[in-house]
């Protein structure tokens, strides 16, 4: 375990809660289906909102001054100070009880559930959990357990495991991952990690090949790729990273068979291994 990290003091940050309020926008909403490529039809006040939109709401609005040099809104606050310069979201887990609507107040709670720290081939790594509770309009709607994973740069000089290419799904989609694609994703995410946007700092400060695709978008394309295999929206929907994917290329998004409710979905660059792994369930 790494010695910098005083996890007794992290874990002080377990049950610290923040409130944040919102509202479901027909332009937000515009704006996300213009970039996921859902629908061309402006949104309607009182009609369902897309499913994931919630990753656009109740969003963190850091000054300029205070981003990090990653981009990242500077440490501490709401979320406890982990001294490892890497921040990723590592994985969701989510459940719908119904649908945001268009033109709805929406309010979500958040607490720091847990703080783990792990040993990973490339050193320390430590998870902060994250429960989030929205509701519109006085009533349930979204719960998530979002995971976020700290870590150290990885050694340009250490070569790991090769892994194997990721392998045909039942059903198969392609989304070109271009940098305006990335861009428009980081806007109404109000994302300022340089990785998805700064080419020579994703390549030079941080050592990625290039553009790094956002876990959330990803989250969301194959979201709404299960939804169009199966008819109808997933009820629950869970995600982990596994592998970055890099702008610049199609996307595959696979889908396995709906086998008891149930349907197995990943992602990946081509030719490439697994960049996220997914499970839809409907009820």
């Amino acid at each position: 375990m790494n010695d910098d990290i005083d996890l007794t003091h992290l874990r002080t940050w377990i049950g610290r809660h923040q409130v944040a309020e919102d509202v479901v926008s027909p332009s937000l909403v515009d704006r996300f289906n213009a970039t996921m490529g859902l629908t061309a039809e402006p949104a309607r006040v009182g009609e369902a909102a897309p499913r994931l939109l919630h990753f656009c709401l109740c969003l963190t609005v850091a000054p300029t001054w205070q981003l990090g040099p990653d981009g990242h809104p500077g440490r501490g606050g709401f979320l406890p100070p982990v001294p490892l310069p890497r921040r990723m979201w590592a994985s969701s887990k989510i459940s719908f009880d119904g649908d945001l609507k268009v033109g709805e107040a929406i309010q979500r709670k958040s607490v720091v559930a847990s703080v783990e720290v792990k040993q990973g081939s490339g050193g320390a790594l430590c998870f902060v959990d994250i429960d989030h509770h929205i509701i519109a309009d006085g009533r349930d709607a979204v719960t998530e357990r979002q995971t976020l994973v700290y870590r150290q740069p990885p050694d340009a000089a250490a070569k790991g495991a090769s892994a194997d290419v990721a392998s045909q799904g039942e059903t198969v989609a392609s989304v070109d991952m271009t940098p305006p694609l990335l861009f428009r994703y980081s806007a109404i995410t109000f994302n300022a990690h340089r990785i998805h946007y700064d080419l020579s700092y994703a390549t030079g400060e941080e050592g990625y090949p290039g553009l790094v695709v956002q876990g959330p978008l990803q989250a969301t394309l194959l979201f709404h790729h299960a939804a169009r295999c199966h008819g109808r929206a997933p009820d629950s929907f869970a995600f982990r990273g596994l592998s970055p994917a890099i702008a610049g290329a199609p996307l595959a998004l696979h889908a396995g068979p709906l086998t008891d409710g149930r349907m197995n979905l990943w992602s990946a660059m081509p030719e490439g291994a697994v960049a996220m792994q997914a499970q839809a369930e409907w009820r």
